[in-house]
């Protein structure tokens, strides 16, 4: 399991990113949130999350509040 805060938010386009603790950038859907609601979220909150890997790169999945 991964740690991050949530570096942005594209509120109505539901996605953001994550900047992990070696300051890399991953990308998370809203569908990836596990007992979150992506209207609670807000940018600098950290959460915990697995990398799985997508034709456009990595990306979060279980992203969970920390």
């Amino acid at each position: 399991m991964n740690t991050g805060k949530i570096k942005k938010l594209v509120r109505d386009r539901g996605f953001g990113f994550i900047s992990d603790t070696d300051g890399r950038e991953v990308f998370f859907h809203r569908n990836a949130l596990v007992e979150a609601k992506f209207e609670d979220l807000t940018e600098e909150q950290s959460v915990s999350y697995d990398i799985e890997k997508s034709d456009k790169g990595p990306r979060a999945v279980n992203v969970r509040i920390a």
